[in-house]
């Protein structure tokens, strides 16, 4: 989840637990909603420490609970903050971290909250990690709060605090429920890996198996309420360009260029990714690209030509306009 997401569901989550005569407590879990993000100040010690990286050891249990600890002892220091029970402060801080875990854990991006005594992540795969929806409705939570803080009766506040709860916690209903229905049609259709898009109706069924020679992925989308799914598509390719030389086909257009693509992008080569090639005259155009959940006809990859006479190719990196027939994202 982004940010603000972050600082908005501790911040309800907290006035839950503690109720509107604690504002304080309130204010703390808000602030330890947020913290563990921080660590992407940290990124210059990562390449010394690698459990400093985004998404590590902060996102641990031993990490929100330290900043929990240490936060319990400052925050009465800050501005707007008042002096009151330094346990009380350590418990509001800590369910505000626990709650940055917890909606981490809820998307596509796994957290490991055991580290370091253990490496296992835990990753539900029911939203995704930046989402508009939730940024829109924390953008609007933002302007709401903002506009009554001071200009409104205290019991307008309380409740438009409660109706705010009960947003947050229809959405996380809606995409725990969507979650357990892909899931059932995943496991029906034997794919290993069921990925999340904004709309919560609309997943990515995937299977991805890689070994050291090849790469292999086949796919299928799903919209729920729908009778009919996506068409499976289906790439095997081998991982290591065969030597140069006339392309005859475009899956030797694909496997020419694989290698070159993934190390071209890493960002493409982290993800589920797929390939099309087509013919155009003397070249074979190709496509690598990320597999995410739209319906356009744009995405993120590699896109180039292969020469069918010699085998060069020709790449660039970046969003690009996918084959009008293509099962694109």
């Amino acid at each position: 989840m982004d940010l603000f997401t972050h600082v908005i569901f501790a911040y309800l989550l907290s006035f839950v637990i503690w109720g509107p005569a604690a504002p304080q407590y309130i204010a703390a879990g808000a602030l330890a909603g947020g913290l563990p993000d921080a660590d992407v100040l940290l990124f210059p010690l990562a390449r010394w420490f690698p459990s400093l990286h985004h998404r590590g050891a902060v996102h641990s249990l031993i990490g929100v609970t330290l900043i929990a600890a240490v936060g319990s002892v400052l925050v009465p220091y800050l501005p707007f903050f008042v002096h009151a029970s330094t346990f009380d402060y350590f418990l509001a801080m800590e369910v505000g971290g626990l709650s940055h875990l917890g909606l981490d854990a809820f998307t596509n991006y796994a957290v490991r909250p055991l580290a370091p005594a253990s490496r296992r992540p835990i990753r539900l795969d029911a939203d995704v990690a930046v989402s508009t929806v939730t940024m829109g409705m924390t953008a609007a939570t933002l302007v709401v709060l903002i506009l009554e803080r001071g200009t409104v009766a205290f019991n307008l506040w309380v409740e438009t605090a409660w109706i705010l709860v009960g947003i947050y916690g229809a959405y996380l209903l809606l995409r725990g429920i969507a979650r357990i229905r892909a899931g059932a049609v995943r496991t029906r259709l034997g794919f290993t890996e069921l990925v999340p898009s904004t709309n919560p109706w609309r997943w990515l069924l995937v299977d991805e198996r890689e070994t050291a020679e090849r790469y292999r992925i086949r796919f299928r989308r799903l919209t729920l309420g729908r009778d009919d799914l996506g068409t499976e598509r289906l790439l095997d390719v081998p991982k290591h360009a065969p030597p140069a030389g006339p392309v005859a086909s475009p899956a030797q257009a694909l496997a020419q260029t694989y290698e070159r693509a993934m190390a071209e992008s890493d960002w493409l080569a982290d993800r589920h990714h797929f390939g099309e090639a087509v013919e155009r005259g003397d070249v074979y155009e190709v496509w690598w690209y990320v597999l995410s959940q739209g319906r356009g006809r744009r995405a993120y990859g590699v896109h180039g030509e292969v020469d069918r006479a010699t085998g060069a190719a020709r790449l660039r990196s970046g969003f690009m306009r996918l084959p009008p027939l293509s099962d694109s994202a």
